[in-house]
């Protein structure tokens, strides 16, 4: 279906309205446009994707090595097959300086997308940007999408939380505030804290954080309404919903084959 002007920016207004703080909305997160299709048959109010499910059902690795090309030729599939907005993870925003983020966000938003995903770490390694790096690239970001859909939602993953052998505790709940205020002053709209499971640390983030908060489901992560009740403005499903799918997929290969030999 092809989007005016008009039609993204009621989408991404929408897609604002629902971000509310202790009233999560969830996102099942697709991976292609067979995938968001089925999801917004089932009722949703939005449509994201997540990185590691679109690479792999690429048959690639996660962490930008998946071409721009066809992440954004695959935004466009999904946005063109579902009537919902529609985020991307862009994951670190496939550029090696802000000009090079900008242009990402041009394209994306080109093909239909109304909002994304931007993580502050480095694609290679994991290691977090540092402040300033990362603000300068929101800066960028946040520009191109004025220029082209003004009420394009940039929700900043910070990865404080997803670091190797680094302690879940009030420090890194500050650090990652630190980064909030940093990322909401720089033009973020939302903040994603992926790996973070502890209800009461997940309560202290959402409650001091200048952005609605976003967690991530793990197998560890508490349920909707204690989220909820933490502040929580929106669950995303990450991986899981492709990893389900392909596990069911799997299974009915093995019961095809096996009776069929």
């Amino acid at each position: 279906m092809n989007t005016t002007i008009a039609d993204a920016a009621a989408k991404a207004a929408a897609f604002h309205a629902l971000h509310v703080r202790g009233r999560p909305f969830v996102l099942l997160n697709a991976w292609d446009a067979g995938s968001a299709a089925a999801v917004a048959a089932g009722g949703a109010p939005a449509i994201a994707t997540g990185s590691w499910s679109v690479a792999a059902a690429h048959g690639y690795g996660d962490g930008e090595k998946l071409p721009l090309d066809l992440v954004i030729a695959n935004a466009q599939r999904i946005a063109n097959a579902v009537n919902v907005p529609v985020s991307i993870d862009l994951e670190s925003g496939y550029g090696a300086d802000p000009a090079a983020v900008a242009a990402t966000i041009t394209r994306v938003i080109e093909a239909g997308a109304i909002g994304c995903n931007l993580e502050d770490s480095e694609p290679a390694d994991g290691s977090l940007r540092d402040v300033a790096a990362q603000v300068a690239r929101i800066r960028a970001a946040r520009a191109a999408a004025d220029a082209a859909l003004p009420r394009f939602f940039i929700n900043l993953r910070t990865d404080v939380f997803f670091r190797k052998g680094v302690p879940h505790d009030v420090a890194a709940v500050e650090l990652a505030l630190e980064r909030a205020r940093a990322y909401a002053d720089a033009g973020a709209d939302g903040l994603f804290a992926p790996g973070l499971a502890d209800a009461a640390l997940i309560e202290r983030l959402a409650n001091a954080s200048p952005l609605p908060l976003n967690i991530m489901v793990m197998p560890n992560t508490p349920p909707v309404d204690v989220l909820a009740r933490c502040g929580v403005a929106r669950v995303s499903h990450g991986p899981g919903p492709y990893a389900q799918a392909m596990q069911a997929l799997q299974a009915q290969a093995r019961e095809v084959y096996a009776t069929s030999m």
